[in-house]
């Protein structure tokens, strides 16, 4: 058990000490400052901090997440079931491929304004731009993880007629999680970027809002607090989606683990037999 704590905090270590090196630096460069523009950090977190305590700064950025993760509900669902019906039928992915390459190069942000001219300033828009944004990364992961099923897997289900329902969600889906993880990892981060600019426009509540309100008014240190918590809930929520990455797919990852160590054990081998 010792040993188990030991190396979870080494591996706490080796993930917050470049961060945790890049905030001392940006403290100590930041202290003297005197612009108001670029204001000491220890201003921008004691205004974080009031903020969060006596502000609505988190009444903003509840908002923001309960849109996200409506955005995000719709993407995966989405994106996972049209992947893994282009990704098993050869005919669907060469008609839709055209359209597909054509539709994800188009940037979500661009369409921001329209989207919100289209659809009103509610909470529709941003709800509707984020599972836009997300639904890609999803959808393209997806149908590479459906296209990478085992040539074994595919030959044993057809030698004992498995149904195309069942071998899809038995067989492609199970084969695909790994990739369908990833791409719902990439998609958080596209979510989270398009979660703050579609509150840009139109909006009276929200992360995004607030900084732009405070923008406008000129309160730098509040705009400066509000990028600095969007960035704080990003590596949370990245941090917190890759333990669950991590449970979901132990069974990947104790596999991954298990050919590493074969791989290292041969190379040791090699090295001591020369």
């Amino acid at each position: 058990m010792r040993y188990v704590f030991v190396d979870i905090f080494i591996d706490l270590l080796r993930s917050i000490w470049l961060p945790a090196c890049l905030v001392l630096l940006w403290l100590y460069a930041s202290s003297g400052s005197t612009s108001i523009y670029f204001p000491p950090l220890a201003d921008i977190v004691a205004t974080l901090v009031g903020e969060i305590v006596h502000g609505d700064l988190v009444r903003h950025l509840l908002l923001s997440l309960s849109n996200l993760a409506v955005g995000m509900a719709f993407a995966i669902v989405f994106g996972v079931a049209c992947g893994l019906v282009i990704g098993r039928a050869e005919t669907w992915r060469r008609i839709w491929s055209p359209t597909l390459n054509f539709l994800r190069a188009v940037p979500p942000a661009a369409i921001v304004p329209i989207i919100i001219i289209a659809l009103g300033v509610g909470a529709a828009p941003k709800i509707f731009v984020i599972a836009l944004g997300s639904f890609w990364p999803i959808l393209l992961n997806t149908i590479d993880g459906v296209r990478g099923t085992s040539t074994a897997l595919i030959e044993t289900a057809r030698a004992y007629r498995i149904p195309s329902f069942l071998f899809i969600f038995r067989v492609a889906l199970p084969a695909a999680l790994p990739q369908i993880m990833a791409g719902i990892r990439v998609a958080l981060a596209v979510g989270l970027v398009l979660m703050v600019i579609s509150e840009f426009f139109g909006a009276e509540a929200g992360i995004g809002f607030y900084i732009t309100d405070a923008s406008t008014r000129f309160a730098i240190q509040e705009t400066w607090a509000g990028t600095l918590l969007v960035g704080a809930m990003g590596y949370v929520l990245s941090s917190l989606f890759l333990q669950l990455e991590r449970r979901l797919l132990f069974w990947y990852f104790q596999e991954d683990g298990q050919a590493a160590t074969k791989r290292k054990g041969r190379r040791n081998k090699v090295g001591g037999g020369q």
